[in-house]
């Protein structure tokens, strides 16, 4: 599989952007632009003040169901939900 890095700017008033990208093999394969808003860290990752977590494990639960090249390139975390109904049913439990 495919290593994670995540970096997040943001705030919870704004929500964040997540710059993420993954690596094989020592080189990038993707990169990828995540934004999430406050309610939906909030209702995937409780208690979490920061997503770069969150992100990190919704890429893990998208790489176990597609090659990094078939990940959008740009898009809302709560998106992964409208392509993998059960998303919602694994987290929060999965970030942790």
């Amino acid at each position: 599989m495919a290593s994670i890095s995540v970096s997040c700017q943001g705030d919870a008033d704004e929500g964040w952007t997540c710059h993420v990208t993954l690596r094989e093999g020592g080189l990038d394969v993707s990169t990828h632009i995540v934004r999430i808003r406050a309610a939906d860290l909030s209702r995937l990752d409780p208690g979490a003040t920061e997503p770069d977590e969150l992100v990190k494990a919704s890429f893990a639960f998208l790489l176990e169901r597609e090659p990094p090249g078939s990940i959008l390139r740009s898009f809302e975390l709560t998106d992964i939900a409208r392509y993998f109904p059960e998303y919602d049913n694994e987290f929060p439990v999965r970030s942790r």
